[in-house]
Parts: C-alpha cells; structure tokens; sequence
C-alpha cells in the first residue's frame, strides 16, 4: 500500500516571517541612510550657511583695545566728583583693579564653568535646563562670552540667524581674545539700571563708593542686575533686588568663592543704597551745567563720549554749604506764605494692590525735590494728617508740623486747598525730627561765592531746585540791585572830593515833570523817615535813600555811567537819571559778586571763572586756565578808593541795615551792603571778606512784591551770614592796611588831597528850592572845580 508524504508544516511555519523581517530590515536601512543623507545635507546647509555668515560677521579687533562710550565728569577742587553727562554713566576699570569678590559674584550667578567652557557651556545648558525644571530660581544659559557679543555688537531680538551669528561670534571671540580681556569687558560693558554701565559705574551709582571697596554682599547685590536692571533695583525694588541677593550669596558658596561664615555674613550685613536724594550730595547740579555748556562749547557733541574729566574751582563744602544756606532761607520765607494747597489730586482705588500701584506712581512722577518729600493724604483732620511715601512708608504729622496748613484743614477751605485723601503733598524732616508739611516755593534765590584774589568761583546755587527751574538765576537773571549798588555811586563820590565826613541832608526831594522828562517823582526812604544832616558813613550804613540821591546829583549821572564799568559793570544797563543811585538799572549775581571784588582785592578786576583743567580719559591734559595775576593791567580803582569804600561797608556790617553779621559772625572783617528794591520786589545782600566775596539775591521770576516787611537784610543776609559761618570758620580776623594817599584825621579816614576841608564838607543844607537840588554857594563852586574835564 502506497502513502503520499505528508509537508513538514513546522518548517513552512518557520520560513514563512523571513520575508517580511527582510522587508522590515530594507526599509531601516533606506530609514537610516536617508536619515543620514538628510543629516549630512542639514550639516552641509549648516556648513555653507555657517560658511557665507562667518565674513559677514562684525570685525572685533577693535575690542583688544576696548574703549567704550564714556560720559564726560565734573570734579570740585578737592576731586569729588559733583556732576556727569553723558548716555552711559561708565567708569573704565582694568580687569586687575576690578577686587576678586566682584568678579566671583558674577561668575558665581552668570558662568560659573567660564574659564573652562570654550565659549558655549553645553554642560551648564544641561545643567540650567534640569536646575530651571526644579527649582523657582532660574539658571541662565547664556554663556559671559555670548553675552559680550549680544550686548556689543548684536540686537535684542530672538530669532535664529541671530542665534547663530551669536554662536559664530561667540567662538570668534574666544579665539582672538583671552578669558580675562572677555570679562574685563563684560564687567565694563554690561547695564545696570540708572543709567550706569559697568560695576564700577553701578558701585558709584548705588552705593557711593568706589568699587575696590566693595563687599561680598554690594558685589552680590550688584551681580544680581545685569539679568533684570529694572526688577532688581535696589533703589526702586529693593524687596527683590534683597531676594536676589541673598541667592547669589548661596551660589557663590556653592562654588565655592565664599566659606559659610562669610556667607552668613554677607546676608546679614546692612547695606546702605544710596538714593536719588544722596547721590552726588555736594548739590552742583547748577555748576555741572555750566561746567556743560562751557564744554559743549569748545567740544561739541564729543563731550558726552569721549570720557572728559573737568576740574572746576567748587570747594565741595562750601558748595554744600550755600545750598542748605539759600534753601533754608527759601523755606523760612516759605512758611510766612498762605498755603497754596496741594500739588494735585490721585482717585485712590479700592483695592490695596491697585491703590498701592496708583500712589507709587503718583510720588514717582512728582518726585522729591532734596528734603521735600512727596506723599499722598491717606486720612486728614485738624489735628492729625497721615500720609504714605514712597515704598509704602506711613507718616504721621500732628502739632506744630501742621501749622503752615491749618487753612487746608479748616472745614471751610475751597476744593483745590482742602487737605483730603488722595491729596499730594510735600512734607519735610524738623530739626526735632518731626514731621511737617509744606510746600514747594514759588519764590526764587541765587546764590555765588568768588575768591576776589583770582576770580575762582567756590560755591555757586542758581535756583532753589536745578529738577524744578533749571533757569540759572546768578547768571542769567537781570534784576535791579536796589541799595546794593549804592556803593560804586558812593565810590564815584570819592574821586570828586567826597569823604565819608562830608555832610548830606537826609531830606525830602520832589522832581518835576521838567526835571525828569516825563512823570513827577518824588523818592522816599524805606521806612518813610527822614533825619536830616548825616555823615555819608551814616547815610551808607543806614542806606538813605535822599543822600544817595543828592550824592549822585552832585556826582553827575554820567559820570557814575562811566565810573560803574570799572567793575565790570555794563554801563547800557544803567541809564544816567537819578533813579541810578537807588539801583535801579540791572545786573546779575554774578556781575555783583565781580563788582564786590574790587574792593575786596584793593581794587582791580577779576573775571569770574569755574575750570582750571580738562583731561581725556587717560588722564591727559587736553586745556588748563590760571587766572591773571592782579597787577596794574587789571587795575579798576585806586587802592586807596577800596580801601575808603571798605571802611565804609564795614560800617554797614557794624552799625547800620546788616550789623547782624558782626554780631552773628563775631568778627570785624567783613564788609558789605543790603538791597532792598521798590516795593520790595528784589532782596539783596553782597559782602565779602579779603579772601572771599559772596552774592545773596531772593525774588520772585516775574517780579512782584516779597511783602511789605521783606528786606535783603531780613532775607538775603541770614543766608550770606550762613554760608560765611562754614566759609570763615579757620580763617583769622585779617586787618585792614591803609595805603598811600590816605589820611585819618577827625576820626574817619580821607584822600590826603582832600582833607583839612579841601573836599566836599556838606552838600544840600542850604538849598530850599526844591527840584534839582545843588550844593549851596561855595560848596557848589567847589564841586563843579573838582568836576572839571
């Protein structure tokens, strides 16, 4: 019987995937190879594209020699530095005066592996991605060499050419610059918030001090900035520039830059931010802009790039003192005023986050103006007004600290002075550290101090507030000087045989419409008094109107036009009428304080002047200015004439409208004159000592009444007395030395020529016809002699 053989269907079973395995295995390898073709190609692409933007990149050569924008610096005498311009507030440092702990701080938060990395630190990438996964505090990833070549020569803006041209740049920079010259730019090129570039800027700029003295926790509170300049201010946010802080003091630790002592240490060490109000304390804003102008002018735009260094004649000091000088005479004029109100008016939301955004805001856009601080009302009764500052900071002011402001609490007070919640207003520290509300003056002041031996000015305040009216008022404001000028008509009276024995009839005088050219005038004295004869020491010293009148009269108002432009004066200012000798032509603070000098100095003119010395940022002397010496060439008047004219206004400081100041000052070398001009729109006082003359005016810009009580030697002198206070303070009592040509005799001093009765004796005693009063008889005939040619 025959069998049919039976298929071995295991076998088939087994044979029957090879073929679909095979397929499968195919079709990996076309995956692989065209994966690897794509690679290849990607790479190729990468490579041509790599190859096209490697020429197309910036040309860095340059940043071997690294010389960034720098701003252009003003310096006082002494060297500290009290004004800078420019967009970038940059202080260049080699990377070996940068101090260790500075640049560890940054190492420690921005690159840690810098001096191991080549450029791109793709162990820190993987390191900050898994870091940033994990905890609330970030990791960066750029690299400080990727950020010198965003920051120096690429945009902000995120896309992937830049990226790449970032990476290219990147490795370029590495090859042709070493770590150190990487990150000496970096740590010079880097913002950090108000206006500063750079570590040793932002040490200046927060905390006042140069940056080889900074500590671990400045240097890391500084580190912190670079990754948000803004949110991390230590000024503006200083909640979050401290939690920023306190992490880089961590991380420098857990690289091991710092041991743990010193990182506790550092966390608990209270820094001291200095603030808006504090910086460049020495308050020259008003000289720093003058010392700009002066600049802007030999320069040009340059100054504000090429890292100037301007050395001015300020004494810092002294500078600081004329500022708190005129500002406290300001205020105390100040707070005899009606209160005019608050500033303005804020909506204070319900809710205590919007509320708090909507008063920071506010106090941001109204600003401080030095010691007066802007706050807003939160709750207003007549004998309690709570307000808040700036980052939240509650006040309370009661008592005395409300008085200026009792018509604003009244129930009665009109809408726009009524003292409410949502009110803006301006309180001020007491001296027994109380709170007081206040308000910004609409009254203006001047203030300049100048050596009379050279010109060199040592203090000069042009305005109560440089943020609140730029306007220079000792330069640029004309004002009428009122008695302050009587002084140059009574030196004109000198070289015409006036002595200060001559006698003048304090006396009324009336001028008609003939004698004048136009309305009838009838001057007065300012208290409305008149005493009769007086010595012209006397007249002077009390500062009487009539006698100024009568002595210009026989002077002649031509001839004291002419005589004024021996101190600097310009004569077109100063019409020739009688209205001279009341000082009613203009002038300017500054012009007053050249004029002083003269008699200061024993006679010649000296040019007021702020620069001795401009240099590069290399410290190389680019200009310098040494005054003039004081010789015959610059000569204004006799020695003898501002040797009599001293002895006079040491009269005026002893006895007569300014004896507050010898008996304040305690001393009998000083020597000056009040001005108070018609219905007291202008206070004066300018005086001066040998070794310095010094200018007060107060006003308003458009001129109105101060007040029927207010006097330069009630506004102006407590302020010159102020200043002189810190001025004098180690300088002896210095002596006055007669020259040749004078004469003491009958107790007060003459010219030789005119003593024994030869001058003018007496003027206007006899006279009663009233218009043009002359001297009588003899004493006419005498004058007209001595007025001759």
């Amino acid at each position: 019987m025959s069998t049919t053989p039976t298929p071995d269907r295991s076998k088939e079973q087994a044979a029957a995937p090879a073929a679909p395995r095979s397929l499968v295995r195919k079709l990996l390898l076309w995956g692989l190879g065209l994966a690897t073709a794509g690679l290849m190609t990607l790479a190729l692409l990468v490579g041509v594209a790599l190859a096209m933007a490697y020429p197309q990149l910036p040309d860095i050569s340059d940043l071997a020699d690294y010389r960034p924008k720098q701003s252009m610096r003003v310096y006082s005498v002494e060297g500290t530095q009290i004004g800078e311009f420019g967009e970038e507030r940059r202080n260049l440092t080699p990377f070996k005066d940068i101090p260790k702990v500075m640049k560890d701080a940054v190492l420690a938060i921005e690159d840690a592996r810098f001096y191991q990395h080549g450029g791109v630190d793709y162990i820190g990438l993987v390191r900050a991605s898994l870091a940033n996964l994990g905890r609330a505090k970030s990791q960066g990833a750029s690299t400080i060499t990727m950020q010198v070549a965003r920051n120096v020569y690429l945009s902000s803006e995120k896309t992937f050419t830049r990226k790449i041209y970032e990476i290219l740049l990147t490795s370029k920079l590495e090859h042709m610059l070493s770590k150190d010259q990487i990150f000496e730019i970096y740590l010079n090129q880097i913002y950090l918030g108000n206006r500063a570039y750079g570590f040793a800027a932002a040490s200046e700029a927060y905390f006042g001090k140069p940056l080889k003295n900074i500590s671990i926790a400045e240097a890391a509170m500084l580190a912190g900035l670079p990754k948000a300049p803004s949110a991390y201010n230590p000024i503006v946010n200083p909640k979050r520039a401290r939690s920023r802080q306190l992490y880089i003091i961590e991380r420098m630790e857990e690289n091991g830059f710092i041991s743990k002592e010193q990182a506790v240490a550092a966390k608990q060490e209270e820094l001291k931010i200095r603030t808006a109000m504090s910086s460049l304390n020495t308050h020259a804003d008003y000289v720093s802009e003058m010392a700009r102008q002066l600049m802007f002018a030999q320069y040009g735009n340059d100054i504000y790039t090429r890292g100037l260094n301007v050395y001015t004649t300020i004494r810092a000091s002294d500078q600081q003192a004329a500022y708190f000088a005129l500002r406290r005479g300001i205020m105390d004029f100040e707070r005899r005023q009606h209160y005019r109100g608050p500033e303005k008016f804020i909506t204070l939301p319900p809710t205590p986050a919007e509320q708090e955004d909507a008063i920071d805001d506010a106090l941001i856009d109204q600003g401080d103006k030095g010691d007066l601080l802007a706050a807003v009302v939160l709750e207003a009764t007549p004998k309690k007004v709570r307000a808040v500052r700036r980052n939240s900071e509650m006040i309370e002011i009661t008592g005395d600290g409300l008085q200026p402001v009792q018509s604003g609490l009244s129930d009665k007070a009109p809408p726009n002075i009524k003292l409410r919640p949502g009110a803006l207003i301006r309180v001020t520290k007491t001296v027994k550290n109380t709170w007081e509300i206040t308000q910004l003056p609409e009254v203006e002041g001047a203030f300049v101090a100048v050596d009379p031996r050279n010109g060199a000015i040592h203090a000069l305040v042009g305005g109560f507030d440089f943020d609140k009216n730029k306007f220079n008022h000792v330069t640029q404001a004309w004002r009428q000087p009122g008695s302050s000028f009587k002084p140059f008509i009574y030196s004109a009276a000198l070289e015409k045989g006036f002595t200060p024995a001559t006698v003048v009839n304090d006396a009324p005088l009336f001028f008609d419409a003939s004698v004048t050219g136009g309305q009838p005038w009838e001057p007065k004295n300012y208290d409305g008094t008149f005493d009769g004869p007086m010595s012209l020491r006397r007249g002077l010293a009390k500062s009487k109107n009539m006698v100024s009148i009568r002595v210009l009269q026989a002077v002649g108002a031509q001839n004291a036009q002419n005589w004024i432009g021996n101190f600097g004066f310009d004569p077109e200012k100063h019409p020739p009428y009688l209205t001279m000798a009341l000082g009613a032509g203009s002038v300017t603070p500054m012009q007053m304080a050249a004029g002083y000098s003269v008699f200061a100095n024993g006679g010649y003119r000296v040019n007021p002047f702020l620069i001795t010395k401009v240099t590069d940022q290399t410290g190389k002397v680019l200009s310098e200015f040494t005054p003039p010496p004081l010789d015959e060439s610059v000569r204004g008047i006799d020695a003898r004439n501002a040797f009599v004219m001293t002895s006079l206004l040491q009269e005026v400081t002893r006895s007569g409208t300014a004896a507050r100041a010898q008996a304040t000052l305690k001393r009998t070398d000083i020597y000056g004159k009040t001005g108070t001009t018609n219905d007291s729109m202008d206070a004066w006082f300018a005086g001066y000592h040998p070794t310095l003359t010094a200018v007060t005016w107060i006003g308003y810009d458009t001129p109105r009444k101060l007040g029927d009580r207010e006097t330069g030697g009630g506004l102006s002198l407590p302020v010159w007395i102020s200043y002189m206070q810190h001025a004098l303070q180690n300088v002896p009592v210095m002596e006055l030395t007669a020259p040749e040509g004078v004469t003491h005799e009958g107790g007060d001093w003459a010219y030789t020529e005119f003593s024994r009765g030869a001058g003018v004796s007496s003027l206007g005693l006899e006279n009663k016809s009233g218009n043009s009063e002359l001297p009588a008889n003899d004493e006419k005939k005498k004058i007209l002699d001595l007025f001759k040619n």
